[in-house]
Protein backbone atom coordinates (compact mmCIF):
# COMPACT_ATOMS: atom_id res chain seq x y z
CA UNK A 1 0.00 0.00 0.00
CA UNK A 2 0.88 3.44 -0.51
CA UNK A 3 -0.53 6.74 0.20
CA UNK A 4 -0.28 10.41 1.35
CA UNK A 5 1.24 11.24 4.82
CA UNK A 6 2.20 14.70 6.63
CA UNK A 7 4.68 14.68 9.51
CA UNK A 8 5.85 17.34 11.77
CA UNK A 9 8.66 17.78 13.53
CA UNK A 10 10.25 16.01 10.20
CA UNK A 11 13.79 17.50 10.18
CA UNK A 12 15.37 15.41 12.82
CA UNK A 13 15.06 12.44 15.17
CA UNK A 14 12.12 9.88 15.18
CA UNK A 15 10.50 12.66 12.44
CA UNK A 16 13.44 12.05 10.67
CA UNK A 17 13.73 8.39 10.37
CA UNK A 18 10.13 8.06 9.90
CA UNK A 19 9.96 10.25 6.79
CA UNK A 20 12.82 8.48 5.29
CA UNK A 21 11.01 4.96 5.74
CA UNK A 22 7.71 6.19 4.31
CA UNK A 23 9.86 8.04 1.15
CA UNK A 24 11.13 4.91 0.97
CA UNK A 25 7.92 2.57 0.53
CA UNK A 26 6.71 5.45 -1.89
CA UNK A 27 4.71 7.14 -0.02
CA UNK A 28 3.74 10.79 -0.56
CA UNK A 29 5.19 12.56 1.97
CA UNK A 30 4.90 16.04 3.99
CA UNK A 31 7.67 17.11 5.78
CA UNK A 32 6.70 19.68 8.20
CA UNK A 33 9.29 21.84 10.38
CA UNK A 34 11.20 25.27 11.22
CA UNK A 35 14.71 24.27 9.18
CA UNK A 36 14.00 24.22 5.70
CA UNK A 37 18.02 23.19 5.17
CA UNK A 38 17.07 19.78 7.29
CA UNK A 39 14.17 18.90 5.93
CA UNK A 40 16.01 19.52 2.06
CA UNK A 41 18.86 17.04 3.97
CA UNK A 42 15.91 14.45 5.04
CA UNK A 43 14.16 14.43 1.87
CA UNK A 44 17.68 13.80 -0.24
CA UNK A 45 16.22 14.79 -3.51
CA UNK A 46 13.66 12.21 -3.48
CA UNK A 47 10.52 12.67 -5.41
CA UNK A 48 7.84 12.17 -3.39
CA UNK A 49 8.96 14.54 -0.42
CA UNK A 50 7.28 17.64 -0.08
CA UNK A 51 9.34 20.12 1.87
CA UNK A 52 7.18 22.42 3.98
CA UNK A 53 8.95 24.81 6.30
CA UNK A 54 6.70 25.92 8.94
CA UNK A 55 6.48 26.93 12.81
CA UNK A 56 4.00 23.71 14.65
CA UNK A 57 3.08 26.89 17.16
CA UNK A 58 1.69 28.90 14.19
CA UNK A 59 -1.98 28.39 13.83
CA UNK A 60 -1.94 30.06 9.32
CA UNK A 61 1.50 28.50 8.97
CA UNK A 62 0.28 24.93 10.29
CA UNK A 63 -2.92 25.37 8.21
CA UNK A 64 -0.89 26.29 4.75
CA UNK A 65 1.67 23.40 4.98
CA UNK A 66 -1.19 21.31 5.01
CA UNK A 67 -3.27 22.87 1.96
CA UNK A 68 -0.30 23.12 0.16
CA UNK A 69 0.60 19.38 0.72
CA UNK A 70 -2.85 18.43 -0.30
CA UNK A 71 -2.99 20.32 -3.61
CA UNK A 72 0.01 18.30 -4.59
CA UNK A 73 -0.34 15.23 -3.33
CA UNK A 74 -4.16 14.97 -3.62
CA UNK A 75 -5.72 13.83 -0.23
CA UNK A 76 -4.20 13.38 3.00
CA UNK A 77 -4.63 9.82 4.79
CA UNK A 78 -2.07 10.02 7.54
CA UNK A 79 -1.07 13.12 10.17
CA UNK A 80 1.79 11.89 12.08
CA UNK A 81 1.94 14.50 14.61
CA UNK A 82 5.74 14.54 15.94
CA UNK A 83 6.65 17.58 17.07
CA UNK A 84 8.21 18.05 20.01
CA UNK A 85 10.86 19.46 22.50
CA UNK A 86 11.62 19.00 26.18
CA UNK A 87 12.46 21.92 28.01
CA UNK A 88 15.16 22.74 30.77
CA UNK A 89 15.14 20.61 33.71
CA UNK A 90 14.95 21.13 37.10
CA UNK A 91 12.75 21.03 39.82
CA UNK A 92 9.66 22.80 39.30
CA UNK A 93 10.02 25.85 41.44
CA UNK A 94 13.44 26.09 39.40
CA UNK A 95 11.32 26.01 35.56
CA UNK A 96 10.95 29.62 34.08
CA UNK A 97 7.45 30.05 32.91
CA UNK A 98 8.71 31.05 29.59
CA UNK A 99 9.98 27.19 29.44
CA UNK A 100 6.98 25.96 30.27
CA UNK A 101 4.74 28.10 28.04
CA UNK A 102 6.83 27.03 25.05
CA UNK A 103 7.04 23.57 25.83
CA UNK A 104 3.38 23.61 26.41
CA UNK A 105 2.90 25.68 22.89
CA UNK A 106 5.02 22.92 21.04
CA UNK A 107 4.21 20.35 22.53
CA UNK A 108 -0.11 20.14 23.33
CA UNK A 109 -0.80 23.81 21.28
CA UNK A 110 0.91 22.76 18.45
CA UNK A 111 -0.29 18.98 18.42
CA UNK A 112 -3.96 20.70 18.51
CA UNK A 113 -2.80 22.77 15.54
CA UNK A 114 -1.74 19.86 13.04
CA UNK A 115 -4.63 17.47 14.11
CA UNK A 116 -7.39 20.35 13.73
CA UNK A 117 -5.85 21.17 10.33
CA UNK A 118 -5.64 16.93 9.46
CA UNK A 119 -9.13 16.49 11.05
CA UNK A 120 -10.68 19.11 8.65
CA UNK A 121 -9.26 17.60 5.80
CA UNK A 122 -10.14 14.10 6.24
CA UNK A 123 -13.24 15.14 6.73
CA UNK A 124 -14.27 17.07 3.88
CA UNK A 125 -12.07 14.47 1.23
CA UNK A 126 -13.56 12.60 -1.17
CA UNK A 127 -13.76 9.49 -0.22
CA UNK A 128 -13.46 10.53 3.35
CA UNK A 129 -11.56 9.79 6.64
CA UNK A 130 -7.74 9.13 7.48
CA UNK A 131 -5.69 8.59 10.54
CA UNK A 132 -4.04 10.62 13.02
CA UNK A 133 -0.93 9.24 14.92
CA UNK A 134 -0.14 11.38 17.96
CA UNK A 135 3.65 10.75 18.92
CA UNK A 136 3.01 10.65 23.21
CA UNK A 137 5.53 9.23 25.11
CA UNK A 138 5.98 7.40 28.53
CA UNK A 139 5.82 10.49 30.23
CA UNK A 140 2.24 10.41 29.65
CA UNK A 141 2.30 7.72 31.96
CA UNK A 142 5.06 8.08 34.02
CA UNK A 143 6.91 10.99 35.09
CA UNK A 144 10.56 11.25 34.70
CA UNK A 145 12.73 13.01 37.34
CA UNK A 146 12.64 17.10 37.04
CA UNK A 147 10.26 17.59 33.63
CA UNK A 148 7.19 18.75 34.74
CA UNK A 149 6.26 20.76 31.49
CA UNK A 150 6.95 17.94 29.31
CA UNK A 151 5.26 15.67 31.61
CA UNK A 152 1.96 17.62 31.68
CA UNK A 153 2.18 18.53 27.79
CA UNK A 154 2.07 14.51 27.32
CA UNK A 155 -0.90 13.75 29.52
CA UNK A 156 -2.41 16.29 27.83
CA UNK A 157 -1.25 14.75 24.61
CA UNK A 158 -2.99 11.61 25.50
CA UNK A 159 -6.34 13.13 26.41
CA UNK A 160 -6.55 14.69 22.89
CA UNK A 161 -6.22 11.23 21.23
CA UNK A 162 -8.80 10.08 23.38
CA UNK A 163 -11.17 13.28 22.59
CA UNK A 164 -10.24 13.15 18.72
CA UNK A 165 -10.47 9.24 18.55
CA UNK A 166 -14.15 9.51 19.59
CA UNK A 167 -14.81 12.91 17.85
CA UNK A 168 -13.69 11.21 14.99
CA UNK A 169 -15.81 8.25 14.35
CA UNK A 170 -18.17 9.62 12.65
CA UNK A 171 -15.90 10.57 9.71
CA UNK A 172 -14.14 7.41 9.53
CA UNK A 173 -11.23 9.08 10.90
CA UNK A 174 -8.77 6.70 13.20
CA UNK A 175 -6.38 7.99 15.97
CA UNK A 176 -3.94 6.33 18.07
CA UNK A 177 -0.63 7.33 20.09
CA UNK A 178 2.78 6.15 19.81
CA UNK A 179 4.42 6.26 23.48
CA UNK A 180 7.93 6.23 23.19
CA UNK A 181 10.27 5.45 26.09
CA UNK A 182 14.29 6.20 25.35
CA UNK A 183 14.64 6.81 21.29
CA UNK A 184 17.97 8.04 20.65
CA UNK A 185 17.16 11.37 19.99
CA UNK A 186 18.19 15.32 20.47
CA UNK A 187 15.14 15.18 23.25
CA UNK A 188 17.05 12.28 24.90
CA UNK A 189 20.25 13.59 24.57
CA UNK A 190 19.44 16.52 27.14
CA UNK A 191 18.71 13.68 29.53
CA UNK A 192 21.51 11.62 29.12
CA UNK A 193 23.81 14.47 29.54
CA UNK A 194 22.00 15.40 33.09
CA UNK A 195 22.18 11.72 34.46
CA UNK A 196 25.74 12.02 33.27
CA UNK A 197 26.68 15.09 35.13
CA UNK A 198 24.33 13.89 38.03
CA UNK A 199 27.00 11.05 38.33
CA UNK A 200 24.31 8.85 37.09
CA UNK A 201 24.39 5.33 34.70
CA UNK A 202 23.17 7.31 31.52
CA UNK A 203 19.33 5.62 30.19
CA UNK A 204 19.16 2.97 28.23
CA UNK A 205 17.96 3.62 24.62
CA UNK A 206 16.59 2.31 21.43
CA UNK A 207 17.41 2.92 17.76
CA UNK A 208 14.64 5.92 16.59
CA UNK A 209 14.63 3.46 13.33
CA UNK A 210 12.49 1.04 15.20
CA UNK A 211 10.16 3.90 15.91
CA UNK A 212 9.44 4.24 12.38
CA UNK A 213 8.80 0.68 11.22
CA UNK A 214 6.14 1.19 14.45
CA UNK A 215 4.56 3.94 12.91
CA UNK A 216 5.09 2.57 9.57
CA UNK A 217 2.83 -0.57 10.82
CA UNK A 218 0.14 1.67 12.70
CA UNK A 219 0.05 4.11 9.31
CA UNK A 220 -0.79 1.22 7.22
CA UNK A 221 -3.65 -0.65 8.77
CA UNK A 222 -7.34 -0.27 7.62
CA UNK A 223 -9.21 2.57 8.68
CA UNK A 224 -11.61 -0.07 10.41
CA UNK A 225 -9.07 -1.44 12.58
CA UNK A 226 -6.62 1.04 15.13
CA UNK A 227 -3.69 0.91 17.37
CA UNK A 228 -4.84 2.81 19.89
CA UNK A 229 -2.15 3.14 22.10
CA UNK A 230 1.72 1.93 21.82
CA UNK A 231 4.54 1.92 23.50
CA UNK A 232 7.92 1.32 22.35
CA UNK A 233 10.56 1.64 24.95
CA UNK A 234 14.06 0.29 25.96
CA UNK A 235 13.82 -3.01 27.77
CA UNK A 236 15.68 -2.25 30.42
CA UNK A 237 14.65 0.80 31.19
CA UNK A 238 13.46 1.68 34.92
CA UNK A 239 10.00 2.00 33.82
CA UNK A 240 7.91 -1.44 34.93
CA UNK A 241 8.16 -2.36 38.67
CA UNK A 242 11.06 -0.19 41.00
CA UNK A 243 13.22 -0.45 38.50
Amino acid sequence: MSGTIFMTGASSGIGAATAKKFLDEGWQVGLFARRRAALESVADGAHNAHILPGDITDAAAVDHAVERFVSNAGRLDVLFNNAGMLAPLGSIDEISVSDWQACMDVNLTGMFLAARAAFGQMRRQDPGGGRIINNGSISAYMPREGAAPYTATKHGVTGLTRQISLDGRPFDIACGQIDIGNARTEILQQVTDKAIADGQAPPDTIEVEHVADAVWQMANLPLHANVQFMTLMATKMPYIGRG
